[in-house]
Protein backbone atom coordinates (compact mmCIF):
# COMPACT_ATOMS: atom_id res chain seq x y z
CA UNK A 1 0.00 0.00 0.00
CA UNK A 2 1.43 3.26 -1.15
CA UNK A 3 0.75 5.99 1.10
CA UNK A 4 2.03 8.91 -1.33
CA UNK A 5 0.36 10.05 -4.52
CA UNK A 6 1.28 11.70 -7.17
CA UNK A 7 2.19 15.33 -6.53
CA UNK A 8 3.11 14.49 -2.66
CA UNK A 9 -0.26 14.27 -2.17
CA UNK A 10 -1.80 12.24 0.95
CA UNK A 11 -3.40 9.00 0.03
CA UNK A 12 -6.83 8.85 2.12
CA UNK A 13 -8.79 6.21 1.93
CA UNK A 14 -12.71 5.68 3.29
CA UNK A 15 -15.56 3.43 3.64
CA UNK A 16 -14.85 -0.06 1.84
CA UNK A 17 -11.82 0.54 0.22
CA UNK A 18 -10.02 1.76 3.99
CA UNK A 19 -11.91 -1.90 5.60
CA UNK A 20 -10.00 -3.24 2.58
CA UNK A 21 -6.93 -1.98 3.86
CA UNK A 22 -7.21 -2.45 7.15
CA UNK A 23 -8.07 -6.10 6.52
CA UNK A 24 -4.66 -6.56 5.34
CA UNK A 25 -2.67 -4.52 7.61
CA UNK A 26 -4.90 -7.02 10.16
CA UNK A 27 -2.95 -10.17 8.68
CA UNK A 28 0.49 -8.09 8.98
CA UNK A 29 -0.34 -7.40 12.87
CA UNK A 30 -0.56 -10.67 13.40
CA UNK A 31 2.01 -11.76 11.21
CA UNK A 32 4.61 -9.56 13.54
CA UNK A 33 5.32 -6.96 10.32
CA UNK A 34 3.56 -4.10 12.40
CA UNK A 35 4.09 -2.07 14.81
CA UNK A 36 0.91 -0.54 16.64
CA UNK A 37 1.93 2.82 17.97
CA UNK A 38 -0.98 3.94 20.20
CA UNK A 39 -2.19 7.42 21.09
CA UNK A 40 -4.37 8.25 24.20
CA UNK A 41 -7.66 8.49 21.77
CA UNK A 42 -7.77 4.44 23.09
CA UNK A 43 -8.56 5.48 26.58
CA UNK A 44 -11.70 6.38 25.07
CA UNK A 45 -12.68 3.13 23.11
CA UNK A 46 -14.99 1.54 25.60
CA UNK A 47 -15.92 3.91 28.47
CA UNK A 48 -14.91 7.42 29.59
CA UNK A 49 -11.36 7.61 30.83
CA UNK A 50 -10.31 7.71 33.80
CA UNK A 51 -7.85 9.91 33.51
CA UNK A 52 -6.80 12.68 30.76
CA UNK A 53 -7.30 11.47 27.43
CA UNK A 54 -5.09 14.22 25.76
CA UNK A 55 -2.34 16.72 26.07
CA UNK A 56 -4.69 19.51 26.34
CA UNK A 57 -6.51 17.67 29.25
CA UNK A 58 -3.42 17.11 30.77
CA UNK A 59 -2.93 21.40 30.68
CA UNK A 60 -6.56 21.41 32.14
CA UNK A 61 -5.90 19.53 35.22
CA UNK A 62 -2.61 21.24 35.75
CA UNK A 63 -4.40 24.55 35.58
CA UNK A 64 -6.37 23.24 38.30
CA UNK A 65 -3.86 22.74 40.86
CA UNK A 66 -1.34 25.52 40.07
CA UNK A 67 -2.95 28.66 38.33
CA UNK A 68 -0.67 29.81 35.30
CA UNK A 69 -1.18 32.78 32.48
CA UNK A 70 -3.18 32.74 30.35
CA UNK A 71 -1.05 33.28 27.82
CA UNK A 72 0.13 29.42 27.91
CA UNK A 73 -3.31 28.11 29.11
CA UNK A 74 -4.34 24.88 26.86
CA UNK A 75 0.02 24.17 26.22
CA UNK A 76 0.77 21.03 28.02
CA UNK A 77 3.98 21.44 27.73
CA UNK A 78 4.34 25.25 28.37
CA UNK A 79 1.77 25.07 31.59
CA UNK A 80 4.20 21.75 33.01
CA UNK A 81 7.50 23.66 32.17
CA UNK A 82 5.64 27.04 34.21
CA UNK A 83 4.94 24.58 37.24
CA UNK A 84 8.38 23.20 37.00
CA UNK A 85 10.31 26.61 37.06
CA UNK A 86 8.38 27.85 39.75
CA UNK A 87 7.41 25.11 41.86
CA UNK A 88 9.87 22.59 41.53
CA UNK A 89 10.09 19.49 39.21
CA UNK A 90 9.21 17.47 42.44
CA UNK A 91 6.33 19.21 42.29
CA UNK A 92 5.21 18.88 39.00
CA UNK A 93 6.21 15.17 39.28
CA UNK A 94 3.45 14.23 41.89
CA UNK A 95 1.30 16.49 40.12
CA UNK A 96 1.18 13.94 37.61
CA UNK A 97 1.32 11.31 39.44
CA UNK A 98 -2.00 12.63 41.04
CA UNK A 99 -4.08 13.05 37.47
CA UNK A 100 -2.91 9.50 36.58
CA UNK A 101 -3.30 8.24 39.76
CA UNK A 102 -7.02 6.12 38.49
CA UNK A 103 -6.40 2.43 37.65
CA UNK A 104 -5.96 2.03 34.07
CA UNK A 105 -8.99 0.16 32.76
CA UNK A 106 -8.10 -1.59 29.72
CA UNK A 107 -10.39 -2.18 26.81
CA UNK A 108 -11.10 -5.19 24.78
CA UNK A 109 -8.73 -3.85 22.34
CA UNK A 110 -6.00 -3.13 24.66
CA UNK A 111 -6.49 -7.00 25.89
CA UNK A 112 -6.35 -8.21 22.46
CA UNK A 113 -2.77 -6.52 21.55
CA UNK A 114 -1.77 -7.77 25.43
CA UNK A 115 -2.11 -11.43 24.23
CA UNK A 116 -0.74 -11.05 20.83
CA UNK A 117 3.52 -12.07 20.81
CA UNK A 118 4.64 -8.53 18.96
CA UNK A 119 8.08 -7.99 18.70
CA UNK A 120 7.46 -4.11 19.23
CA UNK A 121 4.65 -2.11 20.60
CA UNK A 122 4.85 1.87 20.88
CA UNK A 123 2.56 3.31 23.36
CA UNK A 124 3.08 7.03 23.66
CA UNK A 125 0.93 8.01 26.38
CA UNK A 126 1.70 8.16 30.17
CA UNK A 127 -1.25 6.12 31.42
CA UNK A 128 0.09 2.41 31.05
CA UNK A 129 -3.65 0.63 30.03
CA UNK A 130 -1.57 -1.80 27.90
CA UNK A 131 0.96 -2.38 30.12
CA UNK A 132 -1.86 -3.57 32.56
CA UNK A 133 -3.73 -5.20 30.26
CA UNK A 134 -0.08 -7.48 29.69
CA UNK A 135 -0.10 -8.12 33.59
CA UNK A 136 -3.63 -9.04 33.79
CA UNK A 137 -3.25 -11.97 30.91
CA UNK A 138 0.45 -13.00 32.99
CA UNK A 139 2.66 -12.11 30.08
CA UNK A 140 6.13 -12.25 31.96
CA UNK A 141 8.13 -11.82 28.32
CA UNK A 142 7.69 -7.91 28.09
CA UNK A 143 10.31 -5.07 28.74
CA UNK A 144 8.31 -1.57 29.14
CA UNK A 145 10.87 0.94 28.12
CA UNK A 146 10.27 4.28 29.47
CA UNK A 147 11.47 7.67 28.17
CA UNK A 148 12.99 10.11 30.81
CA UNK A 149 14.20 13.34 31.40
CA UNK A 150 18.34 13.01 31.94
CA UNK A 151 18.59 16.18 33.97
CA UNK A 152 15.60 14.93 36.20
CA UNK A 153 16.72 11.40 37.25
CA UNK A 154 20.74 13.09 37.35
CA UNK A 155 22.05 10.16 35.25
CA UNK A 156 23.33 9.89 31.59
CA UNK A 157 20.29 7.82 29.93
CA UNK A 158 17.75 8.32 28.09
CA UNK A 159 15.33 6.06 29.61
CA UNK A 160 15.08 2.93 31.39
CA UNK A 161 13.60 -0.54 30.88
CA UNK A 162 11.55 -2.96 33.45
CA UNK A 163 9.24 -5.58 33.87
CA UNK A 164 5.52 -5.82 34.03
CA UNK A 165 6.41 -5.71 38.24
CA UNK A 166 8.09 -2.76 38.12
CA UNK A 167 11.57 -4.37 38.49
CA UNK A 168 14.82 -3.64 36.09
CA UNK A 169 14.54 -5.40 32.84
CA UNK A 170 16.72 -6.48 29.67
CA UNK A 171 15.42 -4.99 26.36
CA UNK A 172 17.26 -7.51 23.90
CA UNK A 173 15.63 -10.55 26.07
CA UNK A 174 12.14 -9.37 25.59
CA UNK A 175 9.51 -11.25 23.63
CA UNK A 176 7.47 -8.10 23.63
CA UNK A 177 9.09 -4.52 23.29
CA UNK A 178 7.01 -2.10 24.61
CA UNK A 179 8.14 1.39 24.19
CA UNK A 180 6.72 4.33 25.85
CA UNK A 181 9.06 7.41 24.16
CA UNK A 182 7.50 9.89 26.85
CA UNK A 183 7.70 7.64 29.87
CA UNK A 184 4.78 6.12 32.40
CA UNK A 185 3.50 6.96 35.50
CA UNK A 186 3.78 3.46 37.27
CA UNK A 187 6.80 2.87 38.09
CA UNK A 188 8.74 5.61 38.99
CA UNK A 189 6.76 8.91 37.29
CA UNK A 190 9.60 10.34 35.36
CA UNK A 191 7.97 11.55 32.28
CA UNK A 192 8.94 13.71 29.36
CA UNK A 193 5.98 16.50 30.04
CA UNK A 194 7.85 20.45 30.06
CA UNK A 195 9.14 22.46 27.49
CA UNK A 196 12.94 21.76 28.89
CA UNK A 197 12.24 17.78 29.35
CA UNK A 198 12.18 18.29 25.10
CA UNK A 199 14.56 20.47 24.42
CA UNK A 200 17.33 18.28 26.20
CA UNK A 201 16.24 15.15 23.87
CA UNK A 202 15.17 17.02 20.58
CA UNK A 203 18.94 17.92 20.80
CA UNK A 204 20.10 14.16 20.21
CA UNK A 205 16.93 13.39 18.45
CA UNK A 206 18.01 13.52 15.05
CA UNK A 207 20.68 11.26 15.68
CA UNK A 208 18.73 8.35 17.37
CA UNK A 209 20.67 8.82 20.67
CA UNK A 210 17.26 9.25 22.39
CA UNK A 211 15.78 6.15 20.63
CA UNK A 212 16.92 2.55 22.50
CA UNK A 213 18.62 0.63 19.93
CA UNK A 214 16.60 -2.10 20.56
CA UNK A 215 13.91 -0.28 18.71
CA UNK A 216 15.69 0.75 16.14
CA UNK A 217 16.42 -2.49 14.99
CA UNK A 218 13.41 -4.01 15.89
CA UNK A 219 11.68 -1.48 13.62
CA UNK A 220 13.40 -2.31 10.55
CA UNK A 221 11.81 -5.32 9.59
CA UNK A 222 8.54 -3.59 10.14
CA UNK A 223 5.27 -0.79 9.73
CA UNK A 224 3.31 0.91 11.83
CA UNK A 225 -0.18 1.25 12.37
CA UNK A 226 -1.03 4.82 14.61
CA UNK A 227 -4.00 4.33 16.49
CA UNK A 228 -5.32 7.15 18.89
CA UNK A 229 -2.96 9.59 17.90
CA UNK A 230 -3.33 13.24 16.65
CA UNK A 231 -0.21 14.82 15.61
CA UNK A 232 -1.71 18.66 15.80
CA UNK A 233 1.62 19.73 17.66
CA UNK A 234 5.53 19.84 16.25
CA UNK A 235 6.69 17.55 19.39
CA UNK A 236 4.60 15.21 18.54
CA UNK A 237 5.47 15.18 15.30
CA UNK A 238 8.61 15.43 15.41
CA UNK A 239 8.95 12.14 18.18
CA UNK A 240 6.73 9.88 15.57
CA UNK A 241 8.72 10.78 12.64
CA UNK A 242 11.97 9.39 14.17
CA UNK A 243 10.61 6.44 15.38
CA UNK A 244 9.63 6.14 12.11
CA UNK A 245 12.74 6.41 10.64
CA UNK A 246 14.48 3.36 8.79
CA UNK A 247 11.55 1.19 9.03
CA UNK A 248 10.38 -1.00 6.54
CA UNK A 249 6.40 0.12 6.28
CA UNK A 250 3.66 -0.02 5.44
CA UNK A 251 2.32 2.92 7.25
CA UNK A 252 -1.23 4.10 8.19
CA UNK A 253 -3.21 5.86 10.76
CA UNK A 254 -6.96 5.85 11.64
CA UNK A 255 -8.11 9.23 12.10
CA UNK A 256 -11.57 10.80 10.96
CA UNK A 257 -10.39 13.16 8.19
CA UNK A 258 -12.28 15.84 8.81
CA UNK A 259 -10.56 16.44 12.27
CA UNK A 260 -7.22 16.97 11.00
CA UNK A 261 -5.17 19.85 10.94
CA UNK A 262 -3.41 20.74 7.19
CA UNK A 263 0.00 20.10 9.47
CA UNK A 264 -1.23 16.82 10.38
CA UNK A 265 -2.20 15.89 6.60
CA UNK A 266 1.38 17.31 5.64
CA UNK A 267 2.81 15.08 7.86
CA UNK A 268 1.34 12.12 7.04
CA UNK A 269 1.92 12.88 3.84
CA UNK A 270 5.43 13.28 3.92
CA UNK A 271 6.17 10.69 6.16
CA UNK A 272 4.15 8.19 3.91
CA UNK A 273 1.59 7.67 5.77
CA UNK A 274 -1.87 6.18 4.51
CA UNK A 275 -4.77 7.95 5.86
CA UNK A 276 -7.68 5.53 6.91
CA UNK A 277 -10.23 7.81 7.19
CA UNK A 278 -12.68 5.34 9.86
CA UNK A 279 -14.04 5.75 12.78
CA UNK A 280 -11.63 4.62 15.98
CA UNK A 281 -14.13 1.94 17.41
CA UNK A 282 -14.84 0.31 13.99
CA UNK A 283 -11.50 -0.27 13.24
CA UNK A 284 -10.19 -1.49 16.04
CA UNK A 285 -12.81 -3.70 15.92
CA UNK A 286 -11.98 -4.81 12.43
CA UNK A 287 -8.56 -5.39 13.78
CA UNK A 288 -10.41 -7.74 16.41
CA UNK A 289 -11.32 -9.75 13.66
Amino acid sequence: MSALLAGGLLESLSGEAARAALSSLRAELLADRLVPYLGPGLLTLDWPPPMPASPEEVAAALQKRVPVPGRIRGNMWAVAQYIESRRHRRTLKKLMADIFAAEPRPSAFHRLLAGLPLGLVIDSWYDGTLAAAMAEVGRADVADVQGMSRAAIGEDRWHRAFDLAGQTAEPEKARTLLYRPHGGIRPDGDVLVSDSDYVEVLTEIDIQTPIPEEVRTRRMTRGFLFLGCRFHDQMLRTYARQILKRSAGPHACVADAVTLTVNERRFLAAEGIALLDLPLAEATRLLAG
